[in-house]
């Protein structure tokens, strides 16, 4: 009888950990470095969130890094069946405050009235980059261009689209897509210096080294820095271990020395 006590008790203990975990509001700053980043942009940073889900923002974190990035990007999964509009509504106006915002869509974000979505997207001035690119300018006349694709799990995604409408006279190119996976399909003649997603949670319940999905994190492959987030939210149930949520400060900046 003591032993099943004893199991009881350390289950219990385990649980109120992992809501614990799940809750937590982090902001992790990383610097990257490109030996092809403009030197004329001088350094851009950038506020990234992804996989909201059902989570609320924390003033705590908008506060935190107000005033520090350039341009906000939502990775995909700001909301999910059964999440109200007022509260996802709230989430982007405590978001928008960080500083211009950008949009890409997640297999989640599907699950509601999208057209609802993308109309309370576009009526808060939010840039939704849906196979599509953006362009960023400075007097030197160096580009940097910000594309975005679809979902690539809702078969939505047209790269090849996103970096047609990015063209070639371009220094620069970050692609944003909620699905790492979307790694298989890059060329380094493409010329994407930097890929950001997010979508697996890192994993979200980990055993040691053990999880579902890597934990989150930069890797290099084809001439393209991949970073992936653990997200800020939860999938399925509310629970975390072993990959903490995180939202992320992004300075990008170059290598080369002056």
């Amino acid at each position: 009888m003591l032993i099943f006590y004893g199991i009881l008790l350390i289950g219990i203990i385990l649980f109120l950990y992992m809501w614990r975990e799940a809750r937590m509001d982090r902001v992790i700053t990383n610097t990257l470095t490109f030996s092809n980043f403009p030197k004329s942009f001088g350094k851009i940073t950038i506020f990234f969130i992804s996989d909201i889900h059902r989570r609320e923002v924390s003033e705590n974190i908008i506060n935190e890094v107000k005033g520090k990035a350039d341009i906000v990007i939502i990775g995909g999964d700001l909301t999910e069946k059964g999440v109200p509009f007022e509260r996802v509504e709230r989430n982007l106006q405590l978001i928008k405050m960080v500083g211009p915002t950008y949009f890409v869509w997640g297999n989640n974000d599907y699950e509601v009235d999208y057209h609802e979505l993308d109309s309370l997207l576009l009526s808060m001035g939010i840039k939704i980059l849906d196979n599509t690119a953006m362009f960023f300018e400075t007097g030197e006349g160096e580009k940097l261009a910000l594309l975005g694709i679809d979902d690539l799990r809702e078969g939505r995604s047209r790269l090849d689209l996103a970096l047609l409408d990015a063209g070639d006279e371009v220094d620069f190119k970050i692609l944003v897509s909620h699905n790492p996976e979307i790694k298989s399909e890059l060329q380094p003649e493409q010329g994407i210096s930097l890929l950001l997603s997010g979508h697996t949670h890192g994993g979200q319940i980990r055993f040691w080294k053990f999880g579902l999905y890597p934990k989150g994190g930069v890797e290099h492959k084809n001439g393209t820095t991949i970073f992936v987030s653990n997200g800020y939210g939860t999938s399925g149930i509310p629970l975390r271990l072993g990959a903490p949520p995180e939202t992320h400060l992004l300075i990008l900046q170059s290598s080369q020395s002056e």
